[in-house]
């Protein structure tokens, strides 16, 4: 898997866990739709910490907690 695909998972398992939707991700995190639909459907190959940080603000997490998992810790360098 590549960064950017593990990265769209961790926020629709965190959506899933709270019961909200993306949209509402966006409301909570002012984040805008777009930006959650682009990072979803493989658009964006780089979020941005900026933008991760103020999901996880909006999920009321940490950036730690975000990128603390197994899928996270089994991602390979990516050379591009």
């Amino acid at each position: 898997m590549r960064v950017c695909e593990v990265t769209a998972q961790r926020i629709r398992d965190l959506c899933k866990e709270r019961g909200i939707t993306p949209n509402g991700l966006s409301y909570i995190s002012g984040v805008s739709q777009s930006t959650i639909k682009s990072i979803l459907n493989g658009e964006s190959q780089n979020p941005g910490i900026a933008t991760i940080k103020k999901l996880c603000d909006g999920l009321n997490i940490t950036i730690g907690e975000f990128f603390s998992t197994e899928d996270f810790d089994r991602l390979e360098q990516e050379l591009e």
